[in-house]
């Protein structure tokens, strides 16, 4: 047995490998795993080998009828749809016999007896039922990317005229003599590949990564009705949010008022940067914002998201994925999902070369929260970055003095009413003091344990006879 089947064999089951016990017949479920391996991202079957990994081998005898009945059945229009060629290896080892079936990425979305499957790391799983699920398959197999598909109806009026002068004006900051600078408007959205033409209907037209990031509201919702990003803070009021900003604009403006959803709820830290003061915070939420909206699956309905919580900021985002599960940064390998409207932002000065966002929102994460962020890949892309203790939630630390307690510590407005609420009558319990202003006892009792963890007040006596004591 060569080296490589080795190595499958020893990492055990996962995404894409597979054993199957047979003696001297084809599993039924084969099927079921060669389709989920066609529609996801390929890999090995090995028959004749346990759960475990334990070889187990098969009759000898029956190996060439085994093989053959295998390649009879691809060709089989009820085995699988469409019909595939699958080669079939055999192998000796340890004086046994087994099989190797290596199945390859299929361009096409593929079904046995009719019930489409798509593989995890627990195995196969029928997702014929669930609409979404097979919609984002169909998108995985698309081989053109749909920020180029082309509106030949769409107009100048469809575009924010003011936002390209903009462009222009980032553009030419961050590099003097910039090829934009002396184009008009028409000619900057063709240079940045904004206007195309389809080869295979002949159409011209704007294209829809130009309404993304140029188009007026009205034009963004004819081209891309689902389109939404979805800001949330959520820090007080957990069964729902404290703040929102429902975001269905183009990108540039998206990312304009993403930034302030992200500073007007999460506190800013500074250091040094060739020898310049800069914001630790801002450095890192435009990596994640510009991530967000570059590596985004526009065809996809997911609402993208944006999640401000107590300790931790999460995203998510629809993925035409290329993996599952947690990224591993030390074999991340980037690839373009939406390259033209990249490399606007490249031009403009919002996201640098291929694969940098990741690694920016790691070295930033670092900087402002010491801690390194998670990335999923699946069909939603999820980041979670971790705060740290300097959400404004948590009792950040951000300088200065808030409602003139313990200086330096920057307190939430439910920790202050709180807060102001024991100065005043220190004999009231949870619940007394939720009615005393107007908010839930749940609010009030996470109020307390965090102003008890930041040192600010203390308990003297029991729960039902002690009393608060603000500690100044």
């Amino acid at each position: 047995m060569s080296n490589r089947f080795e190595e499958l064999i020893a990492q055990g089951e996962g995404i894409s490998v597979e054993f199957k016990e047979c003696k001297d017949s084809l599993p039924k479920s084969i099927f079921e795993t060669i389709c989920s391996f066609l529609n996801r991202f390929g890999g090995d079957i090995f028959l004749g080998v346990a759960d475990d990994g334990t070889i187990l081998g098969i009759d000898k005898e029956k190996s060439k009828k085994i093989r053959a009945d295998l390649v009879s059945a691809m060709n089989n229009s009820q085995k699988i749809s469409p019909t595939v060629y699958l080669p079939v290896d055999e192998i000796e080892t340890g004086g046994k016999t087994i099989l190797h079936v290596y199945i390859p990425e299929s361009s096409q979305v593929h079904n046995t007896n009719r019930r489409i499957f798509d593989r995890n790391e627990d195995g196969d799983f029928d997702i014929t039922n669930n609409t979404d699920l097979v919609a984002a398959m169909y998108i995985r197999k698309q081989r053109e990317y749909t920020e180029n598909t082309v509106f030949p109806y769409a107009t100048s009026s469809d575009l924010k005229q003011e936002l390209i002068d903009r462009a222009r004006i980032m553009a030419t900051n961050r590099s003097p003599h910039h090829p934009w600078e002396r184009m008009t408007n028409d000619e900057i959205l063709r240079s940045a590949g904004l206007y195309k033409k389809n080869l295979q209907t002949g159409e011209s037209g704007y294209t829809l990564a130009c309404i993304l990031l140029f188009g007026t509201d009205e034009a963004i919702l004819s081209a891309l009705p689902h389109h939404k990003t979805d800001a949330i803070y959520r820090v007080e009021e957990m069964d729902r949010y404290d703040d929102r900003d429902v975001i269905r604009c183009n990108l540039i403006e998206s990312y304009d008022r993403l930034m302030a959803f992200v500073e007007k709820h999460i506190d800013d830290k500074f250091y040094m940067e060739n020898e310049i003061r800069v914001s630790a915070r801002n450095k890192l939420f435009r990596e994640v914002i510009a991530n967000m909206l570059i590596h985004r699956e526009y065809s996809n309905a997911y609402p993208a998201k944006l999640i401000i919580e107590k300790d931790c900021v999460r995203t998510e985002n629809g993925n035409k994925a290329r993996g599952l599960g947690a990224i591993s940064l030390t074999d991340f390998v980037p690839y373009p999902k939406n390259p033209v409207i990249a490399s606007v932002f490249k031009e403009i000065g919002w996201a640098e070369e291929l694969g940098s966002g990741v690694r920016n929102i790691v070295k930033y994460s670092k900087v402002y929260s010491g801690t390194t962020p998670e990335f999923i890949d699946g069909d939603v892309f999820k980041t979670k970055i971790s705060l740290n203790g300097t959400n404004r939630g948590d009792g950040g630390v951000n300088g200065g003095v808030n409602g003139g307690v313990s200086g330096g510590v920057k307190l939430s407005e439910i920790d202050r009413e709180v807060l102001e609420c024991i100065k005043e009558n220190g004999e009231f319990n949870a619940e007394e003091i939720a009615e005393a202003i107007k908010r839930g006892k749940r609010t009030v009792e996470r109020a307390i344990k965090s102003l008890k963890e930041l040192g600010m007040i203390e308990r003297n006596g029991s729960d039902k006879t002690g009393s608060w004591k603000v500690i100044e």
